[in-house]
């Protein structure tokens, strides 16, 4: 019953609904977490790749992308590009059915907050200080971290016969974790086309009550931005030689 599309699909959903979980946690009216702050949301996501990691693994999918511009970097490191279009469909459809669990999840609460930005950020990211080329920077830098380090994480000389059994989703997790505190504070670090475009859908078309607009206008950011890192990383990896 397992299958790659199936663990990129599961372990996409299951990251959508403890990371945007936990920023609904956090911005949205009486909730015991509310207010709690960018550590716990940033720890939370952390967390969320973890276990998105742990479940597409054990799906089926034993590379665990969860996210195109991983999908596309590491397609480039290797001149293999036929997981693009599956893979993609998949994390897609997946952040897409985890952001209306967790609009499930949440239901009371929506009618309770009345900042209807607020709504929005539980579901996709947006920028600090909106600059449509700092931003796409932003997003650029934070995924070519992101795919170049997840690279040098399981390259042969890191890991020489092998990581230790269930290590690797832990070491992906704290990169995570470390991106969003040091370079998250700018846009939220989507660095992940799937986990911001099928919220921002789910955003769209879910009857959230007194939910404003879904600023499509900035949705281009968190999408291009990503795929040029992991384009990036991927290149500067198939250079070195790292695998």
């Amino acid at each position: 019953m397992t299958s790659p599309w199936l663990g990129e699909f599961l372990g996409t959903m299951m990251l959508i609904v403890l990371g945007d979980g936990v920023v609904a946690g956090v911005l949205l009216k009486r909730t015991k977490a509310e207010g709690s702050g960018w550590m716990v949301i940033t720890t939370g996501w952390a967390l969320a790749v973890m276990c998105g990691v742990f479940t597409a693994v054990a799906c089926g999918s034993r590379d665990a992308h969860l996210n195109p511009a991983v999908t596309l970097g590491f397609a480039v490191r290797s001149g293999n590009f036929s997981k693009i279009a599956p893979y993609f469909a998949a994390q897609v459809l997946g952040a897409l059915a985890g952001a209306a669990i967790v609009w499930l999840h949440y239901l009371p609460h929506w009618k309770e907050t009345p900042d209807s930005a607020a709504k929005l950020a539980c579901f996709c990211t947006g920028p600090a200080i909106r600059s449509i080329l700092p931003n796409l920077l932003s997003e650029v830098i934070g995924t070519f971290v992101l795919v170049f380090v997840v690279g040098a994480i399981f390259s042969k000389s890191v890991v020489g016969d092998g990581l230790a059994s269930g290590l690797g989703p832990y070491l992906v997790g704290s990169l995570v974790w470390g991106i969003g505190l040091s370079l998250g504070g700018t846009t939220g670090y989507a660095i992940n086309p799937a986990r911001d475009f099928g919220p921002r859908l789910a955003h769209a078309i879910l009857p959230i009550a007194g939910k404003g607009g879904s600023d499509w206008n900035y949705a281009a950011v968190p999408i291009v931005g990503p795929l040029m890192g992991g384009a990036l990383a991927g290149l500067l990896l198939r250079f070195l030689n790292v695998t």
